[in-house]
Protein backbone atom coordinates (compact mmCIF):
# COMPACT_ATOMS: atom_id res chain seq x y z
CA UNK A 1 0.00 0.00 0.00
CA UNK A 2 1.67 3.02 -1.08
CA UNK A 3 2.56 5.84 1.50
CA UNK A 4 -0.39 8.74 1.90
CA UNK A 5 0.85 11.89 1.12
CA UNK A 6 0.89 14.87 3.85
CA UNK A 7 -1.87 17.50 3.06
CA UNK A 8 -0.14 20.90 2.40
CA UNK A 9 -1.09 23.73 4.90
CA UNK A 10 -3.38 26.48 2.98
CA UNK A 11 -1.31 29.62 1.85
CA UNK A 12 -2.84 32.69 0.91
CA UNK A 13 -1.51 34.38 -2.91
CA UNK A 14 1.90 36.55 -1.97
CA UNK A 15 -0.09 39.62 -3.13
CA UNK A 16 -2.74 39.40 -0.45
CA UNK A 17 -1.72 40.84 2.11
CA UNK A 18 -3.34 39.91 5.68
CA UNK A 19 -5.30 42.11 7.82
CA UNK A 20 -2.55 43.33 11.16
CA UNK A 21 -4.20 42.59 14.34
CA UNK A 22 -2.54 45.92 15.14
CA UNK A 23 -4.68 47.95 12.36
CA UNK A 24 -6.97 50.88 12.72
CA UNK A 25 -10.47 49.39 12.51
CA UNK A 26 -12.11 49.96 8.86
CA UNK A 27 -14.06 53.55 8.14
CA UNK A 28 -17.68 52.87 9.25
CA UNK A 29 -19.29 55.66 6.65
CA UNK A 30 -21.36 54.30 3.88
CA UNK A 31 -20.52 53.00 0.56
CA UNK A 32 -22.40 54.70 -2.21
CA UNK A 33 -23.44 51.85 -4.58
CA UNK A 34 -21.73 52.27 -8.23
CA UNK A 35 -24.89 52.61 -10.83
CA UNK A 36 -25.06 49.55 -13.06
CA UNK A 37 -25.57 49.78 -16.89
CA UNK A 38 -28.48 47.71 -17.40
CA UNK A 39 -27.95 44.63 -19.31
CA UNK A 40 -29.53 43.89 -23.33
CA UNK A 41 -33.38 43.35 -23.01
CA UNK A 42 -33.41 44.40 -19.50
CA UNK A 43 -36.56 46.92 -19.14
CA UNK A 44 -35.39 50.37 -18.58
CA UNK A 45 -35.17 52.33 -15.19
CA UNK A 46 -38.63 54.00 -15.22
CA UNK A 47 -36.97 57.81 -13.84
CA UNK A 48 -34.58 57.62 -16.70
CA UNK A 49 -35.15 61.21 -18.01
CA UNK A 50 -34.63 59.78 -22.22
CA UNK A 51 -38.10 58.27 -21.84
CA UNK A 52 -40.86 60.03 -23.22
CA UNK A 53 -43.66 61.77 -21.04
CA UNK A 54 -47.14 59.80 -22.30
CA UNK A 55 -49.04 62.94 -23.78
CA UNK A 56 -45.70 63.11 -26.02
CA UNK A 57 -45.39 59.59 -26.94
CA UNK A 58 -49.53 59.68 -27.52
CA UNK A 59 -49.08 63.36 -29.73
CA UNK A 60 -46.33 61.58 -31.41
CA UNK A 61 -48.05 58.67 -33.10
CA UNK A 62 -50.76 61.20 -34.41
CA UNK A 63 -53.73 60.55 -31.29
CA UNK A 64 -53.84 64.60 -30.62
CA UNK A 65 -52.08 67.45 -29.68
CA UNK A 66 -50.63 67.51 -26.46
CA UNK A 67 -52.98 69.95 -25.45
CA UNK A 68 -56.30 67.55 -26.15
CA UNK A 69 -54.39 64.73 -25.00
CA UNK A 70 -54.10 66.43 -22.06
CA UNK A 71 -57.52 66.80 -21.32
CA UNK A 72 -57.85 63.23 -22.35
CA UNK A 73 -55.32 61.83 -18.94
CA UNK A 74 -57.03 64.37 -17.20
CA UNK A 75 -60.97 62.99 -17.86
CA UNK A 76 -59.44 59.22 -17.06
CA UNK A 77 -59.62 58.26 -20.41
CA UNK A 78 -56.17 56.89 -20.47
CA UNK A 79 -54.41 54.08 -18.55
CA UNK A 80 -51.10 52.64 -18.44
CA UNK A 81 -50.20 48.83 -17.23
CA UNK A 82 -54.03 49.12 -16.17
CA UNK A 83 -54.04 52.24 -13.90
CA UNK A 84 -55.27 55.67 -14.34
CA UNK A 85 -52.46 57.64 -16.05
CA UNK A 86 -51.29 61.16 -15.05
CA UNK A 87 -50.06 64.39 -16.74
CA UNK A 88 -45.94 63.79 -17.31
CA UNK A 89 -46.23 60.15 -16.53
CA UNK A 90 -43.39 58.50 -18.67
CA UNK A 91 -43.70 55.47 -20.38
CA UNK A 92 -41.06 53.13 -22.19
CA UNK A 93 -42.02 50.86 -25.32
CA UNK A 94 -42.92 47.74 -22.82
CA UNK A 95 -46.17 49.69 -21.33
CA UNK A 96 -49.42 48.83 -22.04
CA UNK A 97 -51.39 52.29 -22.86
CA UNK A 98 -54.88 52.48 -23.27
CA UNK A 99 -56.86 55.16 -24.89
CA UNK A 100 -60.62 54.75 -24.23
CA UNK A 101 -60.13 51.07 -23.45
CA UNK A 102 -58.54 51.05 -26.66
CA UNK A 103 -54.47 48.95 -26.99
CA UNK A 104 -52.35 51.40 -28.59
CA UNK A 105 -49.21 50.29 -30.33
CA UNK A 106 -46.47 51.74 -29.02
CA UNK A 107 -43.78 52.59 -31.54
CA UNK A 108 -40.38 54.51 -31.90
CA UNK A 109 -40.79 56.31 -35.50
CA UNK A 110 -37.86 58.06 -37.30
CA UNK A 111 -39.62 59.10 -39.82
CA UNK A 112 -40.31 62.95 -40.69
CA UNK A 113 -43.66 64.11 -39.76
CA UNK A 114 -45.82 65.04 -42.48
CA UNK A 115 -47.32 68.72 -43.17
CA UNK A 116 -50.00 69.60 -45.28
CA UNK A 117 -51.25 73.00 -46.56
CA UNK A 118 -54.91 73.17 -47.45
CA UNK A 119 -56.90 76.12 -49.19
CA UNK A 120 -59.60 76.47 -46.71
CA UNK A 121 -63.20 77.88 -48.37
CA UNK A 122 -65.69 79.33 -46.44
CA UNK A 123 -68.17 77.16 -45.37
CA UNK A 124 -66.46 74.32 -43.60
CA UNK A 125 -65.22 73.83 -40.07
CA UNK A 126 -62.23 72.60 -38.93
CA UNK A 127 -63.15 69.96 -36.64
CA UNK A 128 -63.87 66.31 -37.35
CA UNK A 129 -67.83 66.45 -35.38
CA UNK A 130 -70.29 69.02 -36.17
CA UNK A 131 -73.61 68.74 -34.53
CA UNK A 132 -75.12 71.04 -37.09
CA UNK A 133 -73.67 68.33 -39.60
CA UNK A 134 -72.01 70.95 -41.63
CA UNK A 135 -69.28 70.41 -44.29
CA UNK A 136 -65.42 69.35 -42.39
CA UNK A 137 -62.46 70.08 -43.69
CA UNK A 138 -61.23 67.26 -42.86
CA UNK A 139 -63.67 65.44 -46.13
CA UNK A 140 -61.12 66.46 -48.33
CA UNK A 141 -57.85 65.58 -47.00
CA UNK A 142 -56.03 62.12 -48.41
CA UNK A 143 -55.68 59.72 -45.93
CA UNK A 144 -52.85 58.30 -44.19
CA UNK A 145 -52.04 55.15 -42.74
CA UNK A 146 -51.63 55.84 -39.24
CA UNK A 147 -52.87 58.60 -37.23
CA UNK A 148 -54.79 61.41 -38.26
CA UNK A 149 -54.73 65.07 -39.41
CA UNK A 150 -53.92 68.05 -36.52
CA UNK A 151 -55.14 71.09 -37.81
CA UNK A 152 -52.59 73.74 -36.53
CA UNK A 153 -55.13 76.55 -35.13
CA UNK A 154 -58.73 77.60 -36.75
CA UNK A 155 -60.40 79.18 -39.12
CA UNK A 156 -63.91 80.25 -38.45
CA UNK A 157 -66.24 78.72 -40.47
CA UNK A 158 -66.70 81.82 -42.99
CA UNK A 159 -63.13 82.38 -42.72
CA UNK A 160 -61.33 80.81 -45.56
CA UNK A 161 -57.39 80.81 -46.56
CA UNK A 162 -53.95 79.03 -45.08
CA UNK A 163 -54.84 75.99 -43.36
CA UNK A 164 -51.97 74.16 -41.66
CA UNK A 165 -51.81 70.23 -40.44
CA UNK A 166 -49.94 68.10 -39.16
CA UNK A 167 -49.86 64.26 -38.40
CA UNK A 168 -47.11 64.95 -35.73
CA UNK A 169 -49.14 66.30 -32.29
CA UNK A 170 -45.41 67.45 -31.03
CA UNK A 171 -45.00 69.55 -34.15
CA UNK A 172 -48.75 70.78 -34.02
CA UNK A 173 -47.99 71.85 -30.54
CA UNK A 174 -44.84 73.62 -31.47
CA UNK A 175 -46.90 75.95 -34.41
CA UNK A 176 -49.20 76.69 -31.93
CA UNK A 177 -47.58 77.29 -28.49
CA UNK A 178 -47.18 81.20 -27.74
CA UNK A 179 -43.09 80.75 -27.06
CA UNK A 180 -42.43 80.14 -30.74
CA UNK A 181 -44.13 83.43 -31.51
CA UNK A 182 -45.32 82.78 -35.15
CA UNK A 183 -47.41 85.36 -36.67
CA UNK A 184 -50.63 85.03 -38.72
CA UNK A 185 -51.11 87.36 -41.39
CA UNK A 186 -54.18 88.25 -43.03
CA UNK A 187 -56.37 89.77 -45.70
CA UNK A 188 -58.98 91.44 -44.16
CA UNK A 189 -61.95 93.42 -46.12
CA UNK A 190 -63.88 95.60 -43.69
CA UNK A 191 -67.27 97.84 -44.61
CA UNK A 192 -66.46 101.79 -44.16
CA UNK A 193 -63.35 103.31 -43.37
CA UNK A 194 -61.15 102.94 -40.78
CA UNK A 195 -60.36 106.11 -39.11
CA UNK A 196 -56.18 107.14 -37.62
CA UNK A 197 -57.95 106.64 -34.24
CA UNK A 198 -59.06 103.34 -34.48
CA UNK A 199 -56.07 102.27 -36.62
CA UNK A 200 -53.64 103.91 -33.57
CA UNK A 201 -56.52 101.65 -31.21
CA UNK A 202 -55.74 98.69 -32.74
CA UNK A 203 -51.83 99.12 -33.01
CA UNK A 204 -50.70 99.85 -29.38
CA UNK A 205 -53.56 98.06 -27.68
CA UNK A 206 -57.08 97.50 -27.08
CA UNK A 207 -59.05 95.38 -24.26
CA UNK A 208 -61.00 92.46 -25.40
CA UNK A 209 -63.37 90.04 -22.68
CA UNK A 210 -60.46 87.16 -22.97
CA UNK A 211 -57.50 89.81 -22.89
CA UNK A 212 -55.68 93.26 -24.67
CA UNK A 213 -54.77 92.32 -27.99
CA UNK A 214 -53.19 94.41 -31.05
CA UNK A 215 -51.99 93.83 -34.44
CA UNK A 216 -48.14 94.01 -34.98
CA UNK A 217 -48.97 95.42 -38.42
CA UNK A 218 -52.09 97.05 -40.21
CA UNK A 219 -51.15 98.00 -43.81
CA UNK A 220 -54.31 99.61 -45.77
CA UNK A 221 -53.82 97.36 -49.58
CA UNK A 222 -56.42 99.05 -51.59
CA UNK A 223 -60.32 98.49 -52.31
CA UNK A 224 -63.28 100.20 -53.71
CA UNK A 225 -66.60 101.43 -52.95
CA UNK A 226 -67.68 100.82 -49.04
CA UNK A 227 -65.38 98.05 -49.17
CA UNK A 228 -61.43 98.16 -47.92
CA UNK A 229 -58.87 95.87 -47.59
CA UNK A 230 -56.27 95.96 -44.96
CA UNK A 231 -53.45 93.37 -44.39
CA UNK A 232 -53.16 92.50 -40.29
CA UNK A 233 -50.30 90.67 -38.82
CA UNK A 234 -50.65 88.75 -35.34
CA UNK A 235 -48.22 87.31 -33.05
CA UNK A 236 -50.89 84.40 -31.72
CA UNK A 237 -54.49 83.21 -32.62
CA UNK A 238 -57.22 83.46 -30.35
CA UNK A 239 -61.13 82.29 -30.88
CA UNK A 240 -62.18 85.06 -33.72
CA UNK A 241 -59.58 87.46 -32.72
CA UNK A 242 -59.55 89.99 -36.26
CA UNK A 243 -63.09 90.67 -36.16
CA UNK A 244 -63.05 90.86 -32.74
CA UNK A 245 -60.78 93.46 -32.24
CA UNK A 246 -62.07 95.11 -35.62
CA UNK A 247 -65.57 95.19 -34.41
CA UNK A 248 -64.29 96.53 -30.59
CA UNK A 249 -63.54 99.86 -32.84
CA UNK A 250 -66.77 99.88 -34.42
CA UNK A 251 -65.93 97.75 -37.66
CA UNK A 252 -67.52 95.24 -39.32
CA UNK A 253 -65.21 92.44 -41.05
CA UNK A 254 -67.16 91.41 -43.95
CA UNK A 255 -64.08 88.94 -45.77
CA UNK A 256 -60.90 87.66 -43.79
CA UNK A 257 -58.40 85.58 -45.25
CA UNK A 258 -55.22 83.85 -43.86
CA UNK A 259 -52.13 84.56 -46.10
CA UNK A 260 -49.31 82.97 -43.65
CA UNK A 261 -48.62 81.10 -40.59
CA UNK A 262 -44.85 81.40 -39.68
CA UNK A 263 -43.06 80.43 -42.40
CA UNK A 264 -45.42 79.13 -44.61
CA UNK A 265 -46.88 80.93 -46.88
CA UNK A 266 -50.58 80.37 -49.42
CA UNK A 267 -49.10 79.81 -52.84
CA UNK A 268 -51.05 81.90 -55.01
CA UNK A 269 -51.40 78.81 -57.36
CA UNK A 270 -53.27 76.50 -55.34
CA UNK A 271 -57.04 77.20 -55.35
CA UNK A 272 -59.58 77.18 -53.13
CA UNK A 273 -60.53 73.40 -51.40
CA UNK A 274 -57.11 72.14 -52.79
CA UNK A 275 -54.03 70.93 -50.50
CA UNK A 276 -50.58 70.02 -51.10
CA UNK A 277 -47.99 68.36 -48.72
CA UNK A 278 -44.59 69.36 -48.43
CA UNK A 279 -41.96 67.86 -49.34
CA UNK A 280 -39.08 66.45 -46.96
CA UNK A 281 -36.70 68.86 -47.72
CA UNK A 282 -39.47 71.91 -46.71
CA UNK A 283 -40.22 70.02 -43.28
CA UNK A 284 -36.79 69.62 -42.49
CA UNK A 285 -36.33 73.52 -42.87
CA UNK A 286 -39.55 73.69 -41.16
CA UNK A 287 -38.18 71.88 -38.13
CA UNK A 288 -34.95 73.99 -38.12
CA UNK A 289 -36.31 76.51 -38.05
CA UNK A 290 -38.70 75.79 -35.02
CA UNK A 291 -35.53 74.17 -33.29
CA UNK A 292 -34.63 77.40 -31.26
CA UNK A 293 -37.66 78.21 -28.98
CA UNK A 294 -36.20 81.05 -26.99
CA UNK A 295 -35.14 84.25 -29.33
CA UNK A 296 -36.29 86.38 -32.03
CA UNK A 297 -39.80 85.68 -33.25
CA UNK A 298 -39.91 82.77 -35.92
CA UNK A 299 -41.61 85.11 -38.43
CA UNK A 300 -40.86 84.72 -42.71
CA UNK A 301 -39.63 88.41 -42.55
CA UNK A 302 -37.02 88.18 -40.33
CA UNK A 303 -35.74 84.68 -41.12
CA UNK A 304 -33.10 85.63 -43.60
CA UNK A 305 -32.14 83.88 -46.73
CA UNK A 306 -30.91 80.89 -44.72
CA UNK A 307 -33.89 80.62 -42.59
CA UNK A 308 -36.64 80.25 -45.33
CA UNK A 309 -38.38 77.59 -45.56
CA UNK A 310 -38.34 75.70 -49.25
CA UNK A 311 -36.83 76.55 -52.45
CA UNK A 312 -36.42 80.00 -54.26
CA UNK A 313 -39.43 80.72 -55.31
CA UNK A 314 -40.26 77.92 -57.24
CA UNK A 315 -43.93 76.38 -57.65
CA UNK A 316 -43.11 73.94 -54.28
CA UNK A 317 -40.46 76.64 -52.40
CA UNK A 318 -43.27 79.55 -52.92
CA UNK A 319 -45.62 78.25 -50.13
CA UNK A 320 -42.92 78.42 -47.37
CA UNK A 321 -40.06 81.08 -48.47
CA UNK A 322 -41.28 84.83 -48.41
CA UNK A 323 -42.44 85.71 -52.04
CA UNK A 324 -39.79 87.38 -54.56
CA UNK A 325 -40.16 91.08 -54.68
CA UNK A 326 -41.70 91.52 -51.71
CA UNK A 327 -41.05 94.11 -49.49
CA UNK A 328 -39.90 93.69 -45.45
CA UNK A 329 -43.24 94.67 -43.14
CA UNK A 330 -42.41 98.14 -41.66
CA UNK A 331 -41.98 99.04 -38.10
CA UNK A 332 -44.66 101.30 -37.81
CA UNK A 333 -48.15 101.00 -39.44
CA UNK A 334 -50.02 103.55 -42.19
CA UNK A 335 -46.63 104.29 -44.09
CA UNK A 336 -48.31 106.05 -47.32
CA UNK A 337 -47.20 104.97 -50.72
CA UNK A 338 -43.59 106.13 -51.47
CA UNK A 339 -42.99 106.36 -47.52
CA UNK A 340 -40.73 103.47 -46.40
CA UNK A 341 -40.28 101.12 -49.89
CA UNK A 342 -42.91 99.50 -51.59
CA UNK A 343 -46.26 98.61 -50.07
CA UNK A 344 -47.03 94.91 -49.84
CA UNK A 345 -50.45 93.46 -51.48
CA UNK A 346 -51.21 90.13 -49.67
CA UNK A 347 -52.75 87.72 -51.38
CA UNK A 348 -56.55 88.16 -51.55
CA UNK A 349 -59.78 86.10 -52.22
CA UNK A 350 -61.28 86.20 -56.10
CA UNK A 351 -63.74 88.16 -55.11
CA UNK A 352 -61.37 90.97 -53.32
CA UNK A 353 -61.20 94.06 -56.27
CA UNK A 354 -58.98 93.64 -59.25
CA UNK A 355 -57.93 97.42 -59.54
CA UNK A 356 -55.58 98.31 -56.83
CA UNK A 357 -56.19 101.86 -54.95
CA UNK A 358 -53.31 103.34 -52.80
CA UNK A 359 -54.26 104.29 -49.47
CA UNK A 360 -55.02 108.14 -49.75
CA UNK A 361 -54.43 108.42 -46.01
CA UNK A 362 -52.18 107.44 -43.44
CA UNK A 363 -53.77 103.94 -41.36
CA UNK A 364 -51.93 105.09 -38.30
Amino acid sequence: MPPRKKPTPFRPPSKVKRPSPTAPEASTAPVRPSVARPRAGRRPDPMDEEMPKLQKALADLGLGSRREIEEWIAAGRVSVNGEPAHVGQRISLHDKVKVSGRLVQLRQSTRLPKVLIYHKPEGEIVSHDDPEGRPSVFEHLPRIRSGRWIAVGRLDYNSCGLLVLTNNGDLANRLMHPRYNLEREYAVRILGDLSEEAARQLTTGIELEDGPAKFLRLYQTGGEGANRWYEVTLSEGRNREVRRMFAAVGVTVSRLMRVRYGPIHLPPQLKRGQCRELTDTEVKSLLAILQPARGAPLAAENAGPDRDVGGEGGELGASLATPAGRAPAQPKTGARSGEGGQKRRPPRPSAAPQTRKRAGKSAR
